[in-house]
């Protein structure tokens, strides 16, 4: 198998490396091609001059891009190499209907489609140990599985294209409450003026721990939010949510109120920071300033 990878963001970078270390990597492609020259460098592979260049060298391209104009584009770009012994695998986190619309284009030249968003964070994607959600059929699934493996822990195939989105969509809720009550707890232990490396060892263990709070906590607790899971991003798959939702009559509470949060942080400059600067919002409750440092 050779497999491409479209995307050498924060998280493409980590997933380019683990294909190469499965020996896997055979062309990458970025919309800024010095990361891509650089990434082939490191690795061997082909920086290739554009998607069709990708498609026509590989059996399975990974995609991992930001947003649903994003997907589309690249399908329609990475076309004119297609061939049927070709199958695209999506970790880009969009709506559904964008998965099934690429599906139906890449369709038109026989080659097949997952949509396989992921979960775990830049350190998942650095150590190979993401969970993968998969929409699309068990063949396409079975053809891309030594790629999948290679990038991920925990690979489920979740119903046929779109599931693995919808799947996504239900993660992207749980951040938001999780993120929520991390920083709300850590704000408090703060204005308690307890020691924050204990707090954080302590019931890092406990039964309110999660992976948010053991992973984020502690740049809560160093007030430095380096660009891992971005405000925009995630406020962009809440608005994924709240669409999906809204289709059934249904408004969820913590989406909205985890929206207006974050719409508060990208108005005072801190949209491409990690969602853990949230907690800058929950302490200020406890300053009385009522808007973020």
């Amino acid at each position: 198998m050779k497999a491409g990878l479209i995307g050498l963001g924060a998280m493409g970078q980590g997933m380019a490396r683990n294909l190469h270390k499965a020996g896997l990597l055979a062309a990458v492609w970025n919309r800024s091609r010095p990361r891509a020259e650089a990434l082939a460098a490191e690795t061997g592979a082909q920086a290739a001059a554009d998607p069709a260049a990708v498609a026509a060298a590989v059996s399975v391209l990974v995609l991992c891009v930001s947003a649903d104009a994003d997907v589309l584009e690249v399908i329609d770009a990475l076309l004119p190499g297609a061939h049927p012994d070709l199958t695209v695998v999506d970790c880009s986190t969009v709506s559904a209907d964008t998965a099934r619309a690429a599906a139906a284009r890449l369709a038109t030249r026989g080659v097949a489609f997952l949509d396989c968003p992921v979960s775990g964070g830049v350190e998942g994607a650095r150590d190979g140990t993401l969970a993968i959600m998969c929409g699309g059929s068990a063949e396409a699934f079975e053809r891309a599985r030594p790629a999948l493996a290679a990038l991920g822990r925990t690979v489920t195939l979740m119903g046929p294209t779109g599931f693995g989105q919808a799947t996504k969509a239900t993660n992207q809720i749980l951040c938001a409450g999780v993120i929520q009550a991390v920083a709300e707890a850590m704000a408090f232990a703060k204005a308690e003026g307890l020691p924050l490396d204990k707090v954080i060892e302590t019931l890092g263990k406990g039964a309110g721990s999660s992976w948010y709070f053991v992973n984020r906590a502690p740049f809560m607790a160093r007030g430095s939010y380096p660009a891992g899971f971005r405000v925009r991003l995630h406020d962009k798959d809440l608005a994924i949510c709240h669409d999906m939702a809204a289709r059934h009559g249904a408004q969820l509470p913590i989406v909205e109120a985890t929206r207006i949060h974050y719409r508060r942080l990208i108005a005072t400059g801190h949209g491409d920071e990690d969602i853990s600067t949230i907690v800058r919002l929950k302490d200020a409750l406890f300053s009385g300033a009522g808007t973020p440092r």
